[in-house]
């Protein structure tokens, strides 16, 4: 009965995780405006970087962090300039209207690696997994516990992101994001690279 405890309320930590805006949310469905196939790869790319999270805070990521200082800011670090980079080319190509190659070219792998590279250099990610997720888990559970938590994390991110991918490609909703594909892609650019300008100076 505990460990089914465990799990719902880890469940419902996950949900209100993954649903909460962040730079997992943006590259989703900027992505899927694109491209629908695009837009549900990338959600698998983040449903697997949430399996991974999973794994490291079970093998002990918050201790690791804490013992191993440079190891903290080298994280931090790679993960700013990669959501800076990103957030750049957004601004960069936000004027770009959409041609029918878009998709094609992000599709498949392409936009799974996106995704989940997304997701591991995300700081929302990293605070979540590296602390609260990490505390919820108990440091001695059994093997079967461990693979349903990671499980719960693969599933929960999959359910939500892949979700958004079909709401933001569902036609009518993509006709009123194309429209504003220039101020949306500009604030979703702006937004990530602020994020990464953060963790660059540390807050």
């Amino acid at each position: 009965m505990q460990s089914v405890n465990i799990l719902l309320a880890l469940a419902g930590v996950l949900l209100l995780s993954v649903a909460s805006p962040g730079p997992n949310f943006l590259i989703v469905t900027s992505t899927a405006i694109a491209s629908r196939s695009a837009g549900m790869m990338t959600g698998l790319g983040l449903a697997a970087a949430s399996g991974t999270w999973a794994l490291l805070a079970i093998a002990g990521l918050s201790l690791i962090v804490a013992h191993v200082t440079w190891l903290g800011a080298l994280l931090r670090i790679a993960g700013a300039l990669y959501l800076i980079w990103l957030g750049i080319k957004m601004i960069v190509t936000a004027r770009r209207p959409l041609s029918a190659g878009v998709g094609s070219a992000a599709s498949g792998w392409a936009a799974t690696k996106k995704g989940y590279f997304v997701s591991m250099t995300n700081p929302k990610s990293i605070a979540f997994y590296g602390s609260i997720f990490a505390l919820m888990v108990p440091a001695h559970a059994p093997m079967w516990l461990d693979i349903a938590v990671v499980a719960l994390s693969i599933g929960i991110s999959c359910a939500w992101y892949c979700a958004m991918a079909l709401l933001a490609s569902h036609p009518a909703v993509r006709r009123t994001l194309v429209r504003r594909k220039a101020v949306l892609d500009t604030a979703a650019g702006v937004l990530l690279v602020g994020v990464g300008g953060r963790m660059l100076a540390g807050r």
